[in-house]
């Protein structure tokens, strides 16, 4: 059966039981709380969302999509002017504060959606008989507010009652639940004949109601299968409590972030709200990103964008220039989209992993990488002892090979390496001004054994050595 008849189908196999919600009101109803054409508040007040689309003036030049924000009073004609019947069109279900649709720029949370390729009828009510059973059963699915038909497949929309502030450890705890709900969601010939699972970030773009599919020539059409929900209904369908949002996690250890808001109201504006928190971090040699870019033939098909993304993480980490990074990630483009998958990779799969170059991405875990990539990267040798066991083992055999202490430095004072080392494994998060000052010593001998030390221990949650051999051990403090 053809792709037009298939989607034929799911339209009949919806519009039986659910109503069909046309785009401008669909928008309304996600994000009813967009400003004003003129209205700009200082205080972030009222985010809004961000959408992109296709212009046809930009024909021929070497722009592909123009940035717009979705403003109250001018949303109506925006719709008809900008996102009905266009061939190309991206909306989030993100709110932003200023006029870029960064995740560094999030603001909170409308909908939680996800993406399920090669569905036809069978999966799509495979899908539907799965909703609203209790969480313990396994596959059961909470009830998206809206299925969108996107062409091949669908979107589920989870819409909020009350949208949620992405303070920038709600966006890690979301982008853990959204990683589980899609592998729940995502059933090999149950809900999906697509084998790979396709995991995408909370700030992903979808194709906008009202707009086309233009590889299909298929209107996006979206029915409202529920109500909006909260929290609190989302979280039990994750069984790992540990990937759920919390939205009391505690911050300054006492205080949780309502008290942290009245008591600190610079530090909470500065940190959570604009999520400038300006730590100071280690770069590492580019090596690290070199020996990315050499993964290409480990890359499978469902995880060529997080491939994408990940490279523009060790870009951060590595201190490499946005410019150089971006013109990687059209070069490998061309080697990665050949990898067979029926959802097709785009050229704006690259701006969207671009957004994730930002230094709060700088201690991405190596654990979340390997799990998004599906590359297997080995941790550096502890023969799987906690790092502190392993340290005080080597410091034992150490002494058994030198009971005199020989290999301390004899010449003059002894040497403040032992000393630096073992302060920062009791505060691994101390900046050299801070080790120098509760030590007693200049930060000029910090400086002298830090990076050898760092050397010893920074790989823990990093690969020591590429497919070449080569080391990454040339460390600078930023």
């Amino acid at each position: 059966m053809d792709c037009i008849s298939v989607y034929n189908n799911m339209v009949s196999y919806l519009s039986k039981d659910y109503k069909e919600v046309e785009g401008k009101d669909f928008y309304n109803d996600i994000f009813p709380d967009n400003q004003n054409e003129g209205e700009y508040n200082d205080d972030y007040s009222k985010p809004n969302a961000i959408y992109l689309y296709r212009d046809p003036k930009d024909e021929g030049t070497k722009r592909k999509l123009r940035r717009r924000i979705m403003l109250n009073d001018t949303w109506s004609d925006d719709y008809d002017k900008f996102i009905k019947d266009n061939p190309m069109t991206l909306c989030s279900g993100l709110t932003y504060r200023g006029r870029t649709n960064e995740l560094v720029n999030a603001q909170s949370m409308n909908a939680l959606i996800f993406d399920l390729d090669s569905v036809s009828v069978k999966e799509l009510n495979i899908l539907m008989r799965r909703l609203d059973k209790d969480p313990k059963i396994p596959r059961s699915l909470p009830r998206p507010t809206y299925v969108v038909l996107s062409g091949s497949g669908l979107h589920l929309y989870y819409v909020f009652n009350t949208p949620i502030d992405l303070f920038p450890n709600v966006k890690d705890q979301f982008r853990e639940l959204k990683h589980e709900l899609t592998f729940r969601i995502w059933d090999w010939r149950e809900t999906t004949k697509e084998k790979n699972i396709q995991y995408q970030g909370i700030n992903q773009g979808f194709r906008m109601v009202g707009s086309i599919n233009e590889k299909y020539g298929l209107p996006i059409r979206a029915f409202k299968t529920g109500s909006k929900i909260d929290l609190d209904y989302l979280n039990p369908y994750i069984h790992n409590e540990e990937k759920r949002v919390n939205l009391e996690d505690r911050f300054f250890s006492e205080h949780t972030l309502e008290e942290a808001k009245m008591k600190f109201p610079e530090w909470y504006q500065k940190v959570i709200v604009e999520g400038n928190k300006k730590r100071k971090y280690w770069i590492v040699n580019r090596a690290l990103y070199d020996w990315w870019k050499k993964k290409i033939p480990e890359v499978s098909g469902g995880h060529r964008y997080y491939f994408l993304m990940v490279l523009v993480i060790y870009a951060v980490k590595c201190d490499i220039p946005k410019k150089e990074v971006k013109k990687d990630l059209y070069e490998l483009f061309e080697e990665v989209k050949l990898i067979e998958h029926s959802h097709e990779l785009t050229e704006y799969d690259i701006e969207s992993a671009l957004e994730v170059y930002d230094p709060s991405y700088h201690n991405f875990p190596i654990d979340v990488i390997v799990e998004k990539t599906g590359i297997k990267i080995e941790k550096n040798r502890r023969n799987f002892r906690p790092q502190e066991l392993h340290l005080k083992g080597a410091r034992a055999i150490q002494h058994i090979n030198d009971p005199e202490g020989k290999w301390r430095n004899k010449k003059g004072q002894p040497s403040k390496k032992p000393l630096i080392r073992d302060y920062i494994e009791r505060n691994p998060k101390a900046n050299p001004t801070q080790i120098a000052r509760e030590l007693d010593i200049s930060r000029t001998t910090v400086y002298k054994y830090l990076n050898r030390i760092l050397e010893e221990k920074l790989y823990d949650e990093e690969p020591l050595i590429d497919i070449e051999g080569n080391k990454f051990n040339q460390l600078k403090l930023k």
